[in-house]
């Protein structure tokens, strides 16, 4: 069971995910215009402490091809994922990019709302190497970072049928990672704001370390 854990702010705390087991490491990469959205030039030096074995991911917000590109090319994460609605950064644009960066794996952020999230997933095949699955606020028009769950039995038919990995994410903790495991089956889980400290000034390392165990132990 794959464990993503964002949003990662400094060198030290990826070393620190990484001892604890974390596979994929994930960095926001922006110009500031989100809360903790880093710059490229922390962001690699935050991958450049990464230890082997453990996957470097930047995600961009941006629905501009020309920023994702600027992101993967100022930062060379062993993932890229977006995150931007599909209507803003379409399969057909997700294709232009894996065209220009053809060993690059990447991750796309598929919002489950309902019935037509399955379709939407079914159209990154043979695009995106992984969907991330995560929860959607159609009144403010964000997906992720909302620290809320979503329908957990969309997920398992997106999984069932996308023919693509597949990361849950979507309120995960330590508390209901198991349940989600067990009710969707996908290939990794993601979490970010239930790991968070309280201040929100980075990761609870207790809690990332809580979250891991549950995942790796959930049969």
């Amino acid at each position: 069971m794959l464990v993503q854990i964002y949003e990662v702010q400094s060198p030290e705390e990826a070393v620190a995910l990484a001892r604890l087991g974390v596979d994929h490491v994930g960095v926001l990469v922006g110009e500031g215009a989100f809360p903790r959205e880093l710059p490229a030039a922390r962001a690699r030096e935050i991958f450049a402490a990464t230890p082997p074995g453990t996957k470097r991911v930047a995600l961009s917000l941006s629905a501009v091809l020309g920023e994702v590109v600027r992101v993967v090319t100022e930062t060379r994460p062993d993932i890229i994922q977006i995150q931007a609605g599909s209507e803003d950064f379409s399969v057909a644009t997700t294709r232009a990019l894996k065209l220009r960066f053809p060993e690059l794996p990447i991750m796309r952020a598929i919002p489950i709302v309902d019935e037509t999230s399955i379709d939407t997933a079914r159209s990154y095949r043979r695009v995106a190497d992984f969907l991330l699955l995560d929860s959607y606020d159609g009144a403010i028009g964000q997906f992720g970072a909302l620290g809320r769950t979503h329908d957990w039995n969309l997920s398992r038919r997106i999984v069932e049928t996308a023919g693509v990995p597949c990361i849950l994410a979507g309120g995960l903790g330590p508390d209901n990672v198991a349940d989600a495991i067990a009710v969707v089956r996908p290939a990794g889980v993601d979490s970010k704001t239930r790991t968070d400290r309280t201040d929100g000034a980075g990761k609870d390392l207790e809690k990332v370390r809580r979250f891991v165990d549950a995942a790796r132990f959930t049969r």
